[in-house]
């Protein structure tokens, strides 16, 4: 015995599922990581490309030396800039940031140092206690954009009637690829 098969293009639509709804949700949410992980990558990239036709001009066309300098400062530029693309400074900064909350806001950041031929980062912060520091620096070893993160010095502030703890770390941050 034969099915008929019927088609209704008139009838109304199903309601959409909250497991399809998480669905989408999710998929929108990696898309746009994706996005922004793309737009790194081609900045970096870029940069590089940049950098590798500089270098492959020299090679190729012997200038007078002072259109050699002038090319090699470009290239250092173009270097630097680059480098500084490449520091994942938002991911870093809500890192700092959270932590801060984390002890509810009694650590305060004075500096933050990048060293790009390290990939390291140097912190100053300023702590009511030597504890809140400690737990500062334990709170960013559980980070997900720092790796490493050690307490290299700290100094109990005798001139401030509050005497805060004054102490500096460093810590490698994670290429995001």
């Amino acid at each position: 015995m034969r099915q008929l098969i019927q088609f209704d293009f008139v009838a109304g639509q199903r309601q959409r599922s909250p497991w399809g709804q998480v669905l989408l949700g999710v998929g929108l949410i990696a898309a746009i990581g994706v996005a922004i992980e793309y737009r790194t990558l081609s900045a970096r990239r870029a940069g590089l490309e940049q950098r590798v036709a500089t270098l492959a001009r020299l090679q190729n066309h012997p200038n007078s030396r002072a259109e050699d300098a002038a090319e090699a400062r470009d290239s250092v530029s173009i270097d630097q800039a680059a480098r500084d693309l490449a520091t994942p400074w938002t991911e870093l900064l809500a890192e700092l940031e959270q932590a801060s909350k984390d002890t509810e806001g009694q650590v305060s950041l004075l500096g933050i140092e990048p060293d790009h031929g390290k990939h390291s980062v140097r912190i100053n912060a300023e702590a009511r206690t030597l504890a809140l520091a400690l737990a500062y620096v334990q709170r960013l070893q559980a980070s997900h954009s720092l790796k490493y993160p050690m307490l290299d010095r700290h100094e109990i502030r005798a001139d401030d009637a509050q005497h805060p703890v004054r102490f500096e770390m460093t810590g490698d941050w994670k290429d995001q690829l």
